[in-house]
């Protein structure tokens, strides 16, 4: 017997700066689908995640939340794994950068890249974008903002390594030019080659030192790696790559990856900078990386600083885990951006889901009850021509899909795919109209054709809910148990219940409150919209204690360009806070303000100093900070309510 052929795909690593939106998950639902339909035709799949943890931007979020980076980064990490395993997603591993055992290997990597003279030192001055943790020069900017987010940049000057970038490039041109298939879609490979390649490769910078929340480069522990090296190379360590010694077997088996799964926005990372690192290291390129398009909201890119932004857990509570699963990946076009919004989700949870396909389940699992008592059997009757012709179509396009989804999917055409399953189903509803089975059941003579008739549906459904598995796992198992093994279920179980957009909308709203006109046509007040968080109960918030504070001293945060320690009385106790607001106040600014102050946040080290509370602050776009005082005279220790 011969082994299976294995397949390793993997997704980018999720960065756990919040909550993933459903443009985010999109990706991980694609890649599922991918390795499930891969399992299906006999191969060994191994699906790799997981989070990107390290970074300058992370370091920030936690001093802002006031705890420390690794409890930031678990609490996050946490959220997006429960989103991945709540939209049924099958992936073998989970891998986090601040697993020990892929710190040791990047850091073990870098070594190895500066033994061998691809890594030196030097300064890096330049544009830095925090968000992409990315340096740029004056030229890549484009109107004096990050080429990637379009975000503000700031100078930056630093002792730093740097990567030798155009040692390889030449060699990396050749590969993409004799491997057409190495980057996907085609219109991705032409601008890596025209926009970056072939204008001639700058060195990358690869450490940091203005920031502690990174792997630190073992042989110079003032710097922290890259945190692009660090998280590329989660798809070698989480395999078990040895960077000093021979690597496992595992590795050994599933390396070269067969398909890197990303984001459009993140391709010239994984199709310049990996392949590079990887020739550097004398290892295989993956065979293909694919940079999918985006999932917009409505005419824009899905952005939480846009306030424009939908997330699974939200549409799941609306549709169900499938139809989210559907719309994700039926509505993305292979090399287009596609478009999600609640009125296009209900009207496709109507007319394909609770029509085309659960309608389709119910009336042929009631009428083969009805009419046989819910077991059939093919007798092969079609005794007029047009009897046979429609039977003979049915047979063909049930038998030509299974062919047809199997191109689409090999060219990663996924909503090509579903399209032609749903296109099987779409021909079952066709064949009941042109068999009338109501009909036939009037007349006795032609109880064989009808039992026929409901056998060929029956055998059609089953092979499109077979095929549908990959993409809506529940819904086919649901449809493959009504259909049974020679008996339906006694009564059907409705699939997917239509819904009246009206009132979905009306949910939403209440929800997700619109803006007045005229609220947001004052353009002389600004506003800032920010990110959602998830609902709480007036329980929930009565967990929290807020009150009134007094600052009776204030000092800086030795060994911290950010923390001031302040001692804080409230009531009868003095709390010691420590916020990160050194670059917006001086201690001796601080004495004497009253504050408003989280009591009950659970204490937590800063830089090594104890912090046992919160101030609260209020932040603009600009991100200065002004503490939150009330607005008269009130005592120590009353309470915020």
């Amino acid at each position: 017997m011969s082994e299976k052929p294995k397949y390793y795909i993997t997704t980018a690593i999720a960065y756990t700066s919040g909550k993933p939106h459903i443009g985010n998950t999109y990706e991980i639902i694609l890649a599922d689908a991918i390795a499930r339909y891969k399992r299906s035709k006999g191969y060994d799949v191994f699906f790799q995640t997981g989070t990107d943890e390290h970074g300058q931007k992370i370091e920030l979020k936690a001093q802002e939340a006031g705890i420390t980076p690794k409890e930031y980064v678990d609490n996050v990490a946490g959220e997006i794994r429960r989103i991945w395993d709540l939209m049924n997603t099958s992936y073998d591993k989970f891998i986090r950068t601040t697993d020990e055992d892929h710190e040791k290997q990047v850091q073990k990597i870098f070594k190895k890249l500066y033994d061998q003279g691809d890594i030196y030192k030097g300064y890096y001055e330049g544009m830095y974008c925090t968000p992409c943790e990315s340096f740029f020069t004056e030229s890549q900017l484009v109107d004096g903002k990050c080429p990637d987010c379009g975000r503000e940049v700031l100078p930056a000057k630093e002792e730093a390594y740097f990567f030798k970038m155009s040692k390889y490039a030449d060699r990396l041109i050749e590969h993409i030019n004799a491997h057409p298939e190495f980057i996907q879609p085609v219109s991705r490979k032409n601008e890596m080659m025209n926009n970056f390649l072939l204008p001639g490769l700058q060195d990358l910078c690869v450490s940091r030192t203005s920031f502690k929340w990174g792997i630190p480069v073992d042989f110079d522990p003032k710097h922290v790696v890259y945190v692009w090296l660090d998280a590329l190379t989660n798809y070698i360590t989480g395999i078990g790559y040895e960077c000093d010694k021979e690597s496992t077997e595992q590795f050994k088996k599933e390396w070269p990856a067969d398909l890197h799964l990303i984001g459009k926005d993140i391709i010239r990372f994984h199709t310049i900078y990996w392949p590079i690192f990887l020739m550097a290291l004398d290892v295989p390129l993956p065979k293909q990386i694919f940079g999918h398009p985006w999932l917009l909201q409505g005419d824009g890119k899905m952005s939480k600083s846009k306030g424009n932004v939908l997330y699974a857990d939200e549409l799941v509570d609306f549709f169900g885990v499938d139809a989210v699963r559907y719309f994700v990946l039926h509505e993305m076009p292979f090399d287009n951006d596609g478009v999600i919004t609640w009125e296009l989700m209900v009207e496709r949870m109507n007319s394909d889901l609770a029509n085309t396909l659960g309608n389709l389940v119910n009336r042929t699992v009631s009428m083969t009850n009805k009419y046989f008592g819910g077991a059939v059997t093919n007798k092969g009757v079609a005794e007029t021509e047009e009897e046979k012709a429609v039977d003979a179509d049915l047979k063909a396009v049930t038998e030509n899909t299974p062919k047809a989804v199997d191109s689409k999917m090999e060219s990663l055409r996924v909503a090509d795919a579903i399209t032609e399953i749903f296109n099987l189903f779409k021909r079952c509803n066709k064949y009941i109209d042109e068999t009338m089975p109501w009909a036939l059941a009037k007349d006795e003579a032609k109880k064989e054709r009808l039992e026929t008739v409901l056998y060929n549906l029956i055998e059609s459904i089953k092979a499109g809910a077979v095929l549908i598995e990959s993409f809506m796992p529940e819904t086919s198992e649901k449809i493959l148990f009504q259909l049974g093994d020679g008996r339906v279920t006694d009564k059907p179980e409705i699939l997917f219940a239509r819904l009246d957009v009206d009132e979905v909308m009306k949910k939403v709203d209440e929800l997700h409150p619109p803006v007045k006109e005229e609220e947001s046509a004052k353009e002389d007040t600004p506003v800032i919209d920010i990110e959602a968080k998830p609902e709480i109960t007036f329980e929930e918030f009565g967990k929290m204690q807020f009150q009134v504070g007094e600052i009776i001293a204030c000092e800086e945060v030795k060994k911290s360009k950010k923390l001031l320690c302040s001692q804080v009385k409230v009531g009868s106790q003095v709390k010691q806070i420590v916020s990160g607001i050194k670059a917006h106040y001086k201690p001796e600014e601080m004495v004497g303000k009253k504050v408003m102050v989280l009591v009950n946040l659970k204490p937590a080290k800063l830089a090594g100093v104890l912090s046992e509370g919160m101030l609260l602050c209020a932040e603009d776009a600009e991100g200065n900070l002004a503490l939150m005082t009330p607005e008269k005279e009130m005592p120590a220790g009353a309470e915020i309510c």
